[in-house]
């Protein structure tokens, strides 16, 4: 029995014979210079199921998804497909048996159609016109995908992106999908959607390998649980008799964190202020129209929005990378609409990207000269015109203690860090400068259920402490638990203010997608050329 009385299930010997197994994991140990990402894992797929893979981040779910995909080589153990042992050495091994993975991260190119992104690569398959054509309508078909291989990619919401993908591995012949946090990009509805698809799958006797950190998701899709702690499989549950709180505490020893924040500490002092800021794009299409937002000191504005509706354009003329078409932001009173990014950085606003790869990290730096990233100029980072290193590293061992940054030292790189270490580095290098307003785009994505925790934890101090929040976010739960008040963005525009108090996230849901009437989308009002990883 488990704490409070939870029935574990080992995973070194499962009960079912080897014919119903799609895959089976025995003794995958990985290695890397100082440390064991992978020690002796074994764990075991019925074939026709989804199964659910959770661990915290670091606990090793990425590198034991890269052996089964093929990206690396294990240094122990065996992998069986469908009963028969294999020697995975590249994807294309993976594809051949079977296996097929769709990325967090979607991998499509905007300007192809489904059917050329679809084809891309597998063009000896199906030929590059009728054959896939009728291929891919006919997989969409069967399982419900309701995808157009006509569609122009650019043209489609994440939903629908993420069925390409699907249909992508689906296309390759692939029987069994591994699915990395799947619905971390998703509103409600999408996640109904796609697990309508994972249940069509199933039923055609495919094998989905479901890799989430958003738990209830997890027990309400999955048909077994495996649970990976530092390194090592733990445990199987059957979600029918666990809970949330349970399997987070199997995850990280501790109950299932929740965002909730209690007393309000919004003050009359307006910390930063939008005024019918537009901006245009090309076409004559505005990214952004008539934008009104007003933060205060203590408070947290939650923005939700279906994503390509106008979050990251909003985030980038708030910290000066684009300039607005009209319109003005002011950061307490100061007209700061046509600052340098550098400017407004060290007038007081902080900031968590959306990609922390792409706009957070030096991944192939160490972790101290990330500690300057963005912050070049100020103490204690910098004496007179030269970069102080001995006060940066010192200062970086603060982060560390500080923020729960684990990692064996400030001399490893940024890339050798889990997600939640890498999300919890750039909080606390952002927090180290005392901003006045922060600037958080979905700051606890792919992290786990204890790194979200403490970023929650650290927003709700900052929020005490009298710091204004702008945060974005595709977590529901994480806008109405952390914000004081929401805001809907819809192509561009702010189409609804609700209450957290009252607002439930089916009702965020509806103002997301228009479906509640609340706005009526013009064609001149849809954000459609921004780049596409800042979205």
């Amino acid at each position: 029995m488990g704490r409070g009385g939870l029935a574990i299930t080992t995973l070194a010997s499962p009960s079912l014979g080897s014919d119903t197994l799609a895959v089976e994991v025995t003794g995958i140990t990985k290695r890397f210079p100082g440390v064991v990402a992978n020690k002796d894992i074994t764990f075991s797929v019925r074939r026709g199921t989804v199964h659910a893979l959770v661990g915290e981040n670091g606990a090793g779910k990425s590198t034991l998804m890269k052996i089964l995909y093929g990206v690396q080589r294990q240094d122990e153990g065996t992998i069986a497909i469908n009963g028969a042992q294999v020697d995975l050495h590249s994807p294309a091994d993976a594809i051949s048996s079977g296996i097929g993975m769709v990325f967090q991260h979607f991998m499509l190119a905007d300007n192809l159609t489904v059917l050329e992104n679809v084809v891309l690569g597998a063009e000896r398959l199906h030929g590059i016109s009728g054959g896939a054509r009728r291929e891919i309508r006919r997989i969409s078909a069967e399982f419900g995908l309701d995808v157009d291989p006509d569609d122009l990619v650019a043209n489609l919401g994440v939903g629908d992106r993420q069925r390409v993908e699907i249909l992508k591995v689906l296309y390759r012949g692939a029987k069994i999908l591994i699915l990395d946090e799947p619905t971390a990009v998703l509103v409600p509805q999408e996640v109904d959607e796609l697990f309508d698809n994972l249940r069509e799958l199933k039923a055609d006797g495919l094998t989905v390998i479901f890799i989430s950190h958003k738990l209830d998701e997890v027990l309400s899709v999955a048909d077994d649980i495996t649970v990976i702690r530092r390194g090592t499989t733990v445990a199987s549950v059957d979600p029918k008799t666990v809970n949330a709180r349970q399997l987070a505490e199997l995850m990280v020893g501790s109950q299932l964190p929740t965002p909730e924040t209690s007393e309000s500490t919004v003050t009359d002092r307006v910390v930063l202020s939008l005024r019918d800021i537009t901006l245009a794009g090309s076409e004559g299409r505005n990214l952004l129209t008539d934008i009104d937002l007003d933060i205060h000191a203590g408070e947290i504005v939650g923005i939700a929005g279906v994503e390509g509706n106008g979050q990251a354009e909003l985030v980038e003329v708030i910290m000066g990378m684009r300039e607005p078409s009209a319109g003005i932001v002011k950061l307490e009173g100061t007209d700061i609409s046509a600052w340098e990014v550098r400017e407004i950085r060290e007038a007081g606003v902080g900031y968590i990207p959306e990609d922390r790869h792409r706009h957070g990290l030096l991944l192939d730096a160490p972790l101290w000269e990330n500690r300057i990233l963005g912050h070049q100029t100020e103490r204690p980072n910098v004496r007179g015109q030269l970069i102080d290193a001995k006060s940066a590293k010192a200062d970086t061992e603060r982060i560390v203690r500080e923020y729960d940054v684990r990692t064996p030292s400030i001399h490893v790189t940024a890339g050798s860090l889990s997600g939640g270490n890498q999300q919890k580095l750039i909080v606390g290098r952002e927090m180290s400068h005392n901003p006045k307003v922060l600037i958080a785009a979905h700051p606890t994505r792919g992290v786990d259920v204890g790194a979200q925790a403490s970023i929650w934890d650290l927003i709700r101090k900052a929020r005490h402490e009298g710091l204004g929040v702008l945060l974005i976010s595709a977590d529901l739960e994480e806008l109405i638990g952390l914000s004081d008040t929401i805001r809907v963005i819809l192509r561009g525009r702010l189409t609804g203010t609700f209450d957290p108090d009252t607002v439930t996230s089916q009702d965020l849901g509806s103002a997301m997608t228009g479906a509640d009437g609340s706005h009526d989308v013009g064609a001149h009002d849809a954000p459609s050329d921004a780049p596409q990883d800042l979205r």
